[in-house]
């Protein structure tokens, strides 16, 4: 799920109809009266189940976080510290803190712009660096810092056309008078994407990457889930870079020319980090059911290649953002949190790649919608600690991370909180 979508939907709890809000609520009280609701309902292994070693422990610390901190650096740095003190006092041992949420820098960066999110608009240096500065402090308190990058996407939510500077390369492209460049950047759906058929837009995100590696003392490089967005090859409006694929002589079919194009970012990565500092790792955050990330209508992320041949990633955290009981169409939900985690275990069997699990404490105490009369996210208080229990179990997960920070201290999720950290303590 995009960052937009997490987002809009706290919005949206707000905004549904007060009789479906209090009927899930009335709903969810019935249970607690009952005894229905606990904190150890089926659980999904002893909390005595071994610890892997250097088991990772995360959070997502995304744009809407910086979003929220001081612009000026007093300000700033206070905000950061106090975040880092929360992950440590919680028992993380690590940050996927976004560094380019949209074709922008949270660094000065000769390749992209400041970003809103670190001065307040695009363009403008805040007058220090905010990148540098979270290093600093999270090592301080023993937490890894792996750099969180989107690679493709230049707007999205929060940041609009009229927000980018005239130094974004995007502005530039489509002012230069240069039609060699205009197809680099891509208008699709109301929103801006840099073209993945470009070599030399790969190679921009490539260099991005590169001085990031080697102006800072990070611990890994992180992408999520967007590369492509959902395409139609059918409808001149959606078909996005077909006109690339037409032209390319390729004869691979489309589908499979664009995971390539993808599949080429993600080498160049890679092995621009290893040939700069070998212990860096490099990570993808895909969606977390395996039959949707393998679409031949979007994304294009050819996960088999990457979980089974060397020089793609190091690690894999597939977003399972299900609980047990998601259901779809009154039945078990082929995406639920055991079958999604089972799947990704088989497929982690099949290469050397490390796997570990992204968790949506985002969901916790809320009435997300997941097939059940009242959501099981209302009706139980320790869905994370029995979803690290069961990967616990398994052997083959080594690490967690959860969506999102802001979670950490949000009174509905505060007994979830409790009952997972305190594993971790």
């Amino acid at each position: 799920m995009s960052e937009r979508n997490r987002w809009s939907y706290f919005k949206n709890i707000c905004r549904r109809s007060s009789r479906h809000r209090l009927a899930s609520l009335l709903l969810a009280a019935v249970f607690m009266m009952t005894g229905t609701m606990t904190s150890s309902a089926g659980p999904a292994g002893s909390s005595q189940t071994p610890v892997q070693s250097g088991e990772l422990r995360g959070v997502w610390i995304s744009y809407l976080d910086w979003n929220k901190w001081p612009k000026d650096y007093n300000g700033f740095t206070q905000a950061v510290d106090l975040a880092m003190d929360t992950c440590a006092a919680n028992g993380m041992n690590a940050v996927f803190v976004q560094v380019r949420p949209d074709g922008d820098a949270m660094y000065p960066s000769k390749y992209f712009p400041w970003s809103k999110f670190a001065s307040g608009q695009q363009g403008k240096d805040p007058g220090y660096d905010p990148l540098a500065y979270v290093v600093q402090s999270a090592h301080a308190r023993g937490l890894k810092v792996h750099a969180w990058v989107n690679p493709f996407r230049i707007t999205g939510y929060l940041n609009r056309y009229s927000d980018l500077c005239s130094t974004n390369p995007a502005v530039v492209w489509a002012n230069d008078g240069d039609p060699a460049n205009d197809r680099w950047v891509l208008l699709h759906q109301g929103e801006y994407y840099y073209n993945p058929a470009i070599p030399q837009v790969r190679q921009m995100v490539i260099d991005g990457v590169r001085e990031i590696v080697e102006g800072y003392d990070v611990d890994g490089i992180h992408f999520d889930d967007y590369f492509y967005p959902g395409v139609n090859d059918g409808d001149a409006a959606l078909w996005f870079d077909k006109p690339e694929y037409l032209v390319s002589g390729s004869s691979m079919s489309i589908a499979d020319w664009r995971r390539d194009n993808v599949n080429q970012l993600v080498k160049g990565i890679y092995s621009t980090i290893k040939s700069i500092k070998p212990g860096v790792v490099f990570g993808i955050s895909p969606e977390g059911y395996l039959k949707n990330l393998r679409s031949n209508t979007r994304l294009f992320v050819d996960i088999d290649t990457w979980m089974t041949q060397p020089g793609y990633i190091d690690y894999i955290m597939p977003q399972i953002y299900w609980g047990f009981e998601a259901k779809t169409g009154g039945q078990p939900a082929p995406y639920a949190y055991s079958n999604c985690l089972r799947d990704w275990i088989e497929l982690k069997k099949k290469g050397n790649v490390t796997l570990y699990a992204g968790l949506a404490l985002y969901k916790t105490g809320t009435d997300t919608k997941d097939g059940n009369e009242v959501p099981e996210w209302l009706r139980y208080n320790d869905i994370m600690r029995r979803q690290v229990l069961e990967g616990r179990q398994s052997g083959q997960v080594s690490g967690y991370c959860f969506y999102d920070f802001s979670s950490l201290t949000r009174a509905g999720a505060a007994a979830e909180v409790a009952n997972v950290t305190a594993l971790f303590k």
